[in-house]
């Protein structure tokens, strides 16, 4: 459930554990291409890509074409190596290991010309004997082969039958045959991102020396008796024992805090072995339990794990060990058929309400901690609780689960399948185990983890023939499935991790898929399991068009990031939405007419005659679009948790798609590559609040649901304002009684025929006038503004172009932005092009003469900068 591992291991130098002796191998190292053309310095972990940037002989990959033009950098071999000195004496020592972290990824490895082992999985972690091999002074060679190239011959070798898909849409500019490699699937090309198949040692390398015995790994999960009622903590620890007879002694496990200490006798036969402790926790002792973002605090404990052995040898843990319980409820709900699919923590049922996350960048040497801290905090700071990885990238390192683990994110986790059928042969089944049985030991301590998923799509992907297989040929494919999946996956899973769920796929009928033999006939059924949803054609203004389902964990629309994070990677030929580059960019077919068409629905499309205004203003009429898109669905999703409406409903997740970009280019993403907030982040903070009041018409009448993701329940009252677009004066409020809102549910609080509304305040049209409503309760609480249109803005009557003004001051570390508008302002977007930083709101509705919004920048920055910087937009500036 929690693991901060402080591995007491130098990070580069030479260190000291326990009687071990290690060497690190980050750093410089040597790589050459294949015919020994190029040579260059290459830093390790690092890529063939970063190293030829850092040497000038390559532009930013990302820089306009350049995927297509640096193609030929991933089809070729290329060599690292490096002669380094073992600064002590290795033969003194009875084992003697060389240590990799992560390989990208096939690769033959030579130790003084000695072949030591090769490599073909990514996200496996690889470990060789080299006692016999390694000297004072060596010599190391890591001969990768073009990940592409042997992608190609797995698939040709695969002579039985195909195994689709082979190559991605024309769309995408990708590789082929991603999914015979076990490999970054979306390295060779995504709807939403580039081709750069990397080659490289991604991860941390080194040599490891030891006598007597040596720890492998150590894992822990906290499991909650309920017939004891009493905290117990699993402890596994794996040892190598080079010693010839066995090796005795003590652990001592302590958690100071919960005045717990146990010690146990060991004895340790030669070769690998595993000990496994059962510790019981102080029942006297209160435990504070790990809760996600907005339902408790995030109390961990610290915990000591000391190894005394024979011949003086000590081997100490330093870890932080978080106690909750997640429970995956599938059962029947009254009123509908079908089993309900949703999560409780530590007995609390918990909507979970966030994105999917996307490798933050194709090259990942460049994911620095400071990056993933902006990205996953942005997270928090729209009130997300939960991140789906999914499962066409990498496993995250482990500063990202740390992170979430104190950010309070939960986290869905898939596995790296994803939107394909994989070969089942015994050595590519041989690594998968291998990868997923590493995989579940480096991250199950992590309680932000919920739940395991098995793959992103495959099994909608195989049931709804996505890639038109013969029926005859069904059963291979299906048999093919169980086998990966429910055979090997899910048997490991269960066996190394007791303490949270499995699901085999995303989306899945989950109970009713495995009853019906692990693949469900729909798997896109409303009334189980998750589901995922797009649709580009319908109005999405419309909510009825929206599935009423039990967990949404994949919808959205696309949107065009911001023009200063294009500019980067662009030339002024490239400015227009209809250029070589705009067209190249788009990964999804059909993607840039798709956003016009929403748009086009209830916004007239720009009309400005200068090329590059014409080009912002779409991208800007793009993020205004996507945002409120998102955010009608969302809200219907919301407000869908507590109802069953024709034996629809009791919907318990809203995850969209997507929460960051892999790169600057239109994609479904709330956050632009690097961080900058689109309009649609902002918009999350708001529908994503606590407390939140959700209007919807239906039948020509105006309903108001207040939705609740607080942990206890509140009096609240509703608060109806009807502005006209002609006046900066609301027209009438309304002001409900009293209602409580239970903690966790949605309720309706207020519903009126719309005419009636409308002659209520002096004649409103609904052309003419606009509503917004917020709830506030006893406490002070209060919830955002929200507002509903009655019309399509292209149809509104009396808007004005307004005249916003700002003045800049600073108060500490923050800027203050206080905005004078002369008119009511739609979509109102605050912009200070790449000063990194967000503000406190943005995109919103201006319907007062004044406000206050606070910019936090993520650097140091200054009034002056700001002042040169800033641009501000609203909808009838574009026209």
């Amino acid at each position: 459930m929690c693991l901060h591992l402080l591995l007491l291991l130098a990070l580069c130098g030479v260190g000291r554990v326990g009687g071990t002796r290690t060497y690190s191998l980050r750093g410089s190292w040597r790589i050459r291409s294949g015919n020994g053309s190029l040579e260059l310095p290459g830093a390790v972990p690092g890529c063939v890509h970063s190293a030829l940037v850092q040497q000038g002989l390559i532009q930013d990959p990302y820089y306009r074409f350049n995927d297509l033009n640096y193609r030929w950098i991933s089809l070729d071999n290329w060599t690292y190596s490096k002669t380094f000195t073992i600064p002590f004496d290795v033969s003194k020592w009875q084992k003697v290991k060389l240590i990799f972290e992560g390989v990208d990824t096939v690769a033959e490895i030579l130790l003084n010309s000695v072949s030591i082992g090769k490599t073909d999985n990514m996200f496996s972690r690889y470990s060789f004997d080299i006692t016999g091999v390694a000297r004072d002074v060596n010599s190391i060679e890591l001969r990768f082969q073009s990940a592409v190239l042997y992608a190609a011959q797995q698939s040709q070798a695969h002579a039985r039958y195909q195994v689709p898909p082979n190559c991605p849409p024309l769309e995408q500019k990708g590789e082929c045959h991603v999914n015979f490699i076990r490999k970054e699937q979306c390295s060779f090309s995504w709807d939403w991102g580039p081709s750069f198949p990397t080659q490289g040692i991604w991860k941390d390398v080194r040599i490891e020396a030891y006598n007597i015995c040596h720890l492998i790994y150590f894992t822990f999960s906290p499991i909650y008796d309920n017939s004891a009622q009493e905290w117990n903590l699993e402890i596994e620890s794996s040892f190598d024992v080079v010693r010839s007879k066995p090796v005795g002694g003590q652990v001592t496990i302590a958690i100071p805090k919960l005045q717990t200490q146990k010690t146990y006798k060991i004895e340790l036969q030669p070769g690998k072995r595993i000990v496994k402790l059962l510790v019981k926790i102080n029942k006297n002792i209160s435990v504070e339990t790990w809760w996600p973002h907005g339902h408790g605090s995030q109390t961990g404990y610290n915990m000591t794990v000391l190894f005394k052995l024979d011949r003086g040898l000590t081997i100490e843990k330093s870890v932080k060990v978080y106690f909750r319980t997640v429970e995956l409820i599938e059962e029947p709900i009254k009123g509908s058929p079908g089993l309900s699919f949703y999560f409780k923590i530590n007995g609390f049922p918990v909507f979970l309400k966030g994105s999917n996350w996307i490798p933050a960048d194709s090259f990942q040497d460049r994911v620095t901690s400071d990056l993933l801290r902006l990205l996953l905090q942005s997270a928090v700071d729209a009130n997300m609780n939960t991140l789906r990885v999914w499962g066409g990238g990498i496993y995250e390192q482990d500063e990202f689960y740390e992170i979430c683990n104190e950010l309070g994110i939960m986290v869905w986790q898939d596995f790296m399948f994803a939107c394909a059928l994989y070969p089942t042969d015994k050595s590519f089944v041989n690594s998968v185990r291998a990868e997923v049985a590493y995989q579940i030991r480096r991250l199950k301590s992590h309680p932000s983890i919920i739940v395991w998923s098995g793959n992103n799509e495959n099994e909608a992907a195989l049931m709804t023939n996505w890639f038109n297989i013969y029926p005859s040929d069904l059963k291979t494919y299906i048999n093919d499935y169980v086998i990966l999946y429910v055979k090997n996956i899910r048997e490991i899973v269960l066996a190394g991790d007791k303490t949270r769920p499995f699901v085999t796929s995303s989306p899945t009928n989950g109970a009713e898929s495995i009853a019906e033999g692990w693949l469900a006939a729909d798997p896109y059924d409303k009334h189980f399991g998750d589901i995922h949803f797009y649709d580009y054609v319908s109005d999405c203004w419309n909510w009825k068009v929206f599935p009423k389902a039990r967990f949404v964990s994949e919808y959205g629309y696309q949107s065009w990031p911001s023009f200063s994070t294009l500019e980067k990677v662009s030339s002024k030929e490239d400015w227009s939405y209809t250029s070589q580059f705009s067209v190249h960019r788009q990964h999804h077919a059909n993607g840039n007419d798709e956003m016009l068409h929403q748009a086009e629905l209830h916004f007239r499309l720009p009309q400005n005659t200068d090329p590059l205004r014409a080009f912002k203003d779409t991208i800007y009429l793009t993020q205004v679009m996507q945002a409120q898109c998102v955010k009608t669905e969302t809200e219907f999703y919301l407000r869908s948790r507590s109802e069953i409406v024709q034996g629809e409903g009791h919907t318990w997740g809203a995850l969209y798609w997507q929460l960051n970009d892999i790169w600057q280019a239109p994609s479904w993403a709330s956050l632009e590559y690097g961080g900058k907030w689109k309009m649609l982040h902002y918009f999350a903070q708001h529908f994503f609040a606590p407390l939140l009041p959700v209007g919807f018409e239906n039948h020509d009448v105006f309903y108001v649901y207040g939705v609740s993701d607080l942990h206890v329940d509140h009096r609240v009252t509703l608060t109806v304002r009807v502005h006209t677009w002609s006046s900066l004066e609301p027209l009438c409020s309304h002001v409900t009684d009293h209602f409580v809102i239970k903690a966790g549910e949605a309720i309706l609080l207020y519903n009126e025929p719309v005419p009636e509304l409308l002659r209520r305040c002096r004649n409103c049209t609904r052309q003419s006038c606009v509503l917004s409503f917020s709830l506030s309760t006893d406490s002070d609480l209060l919830s955002p503004t929200n507002n509903h249109f009655l019309s399509s803005l292209k149809e509104a009557v009396g808007l004005q172009k307004p005249y916003i003004t700002a003045i800049i001051s600073q108060q500490n570390d923050t800027f203050v932005f206080d905005l004078e508008t002369s008119a009511v302002a739609p979509f109102v977007w605050l912009d200070v092009g790449s000063i990194p930083g967000r503000f406190s709101d943005n995109g919103f509705l201006m319907t007062e003469k004044t406000r206050t919004i606070l910019f936090y920048p993520w650097k140091p920055t200054s009034k002056k900068e700001l002042e040169h910087s800033f641009h501000v937009t609203s909808l009838t500036d574009i026209y």
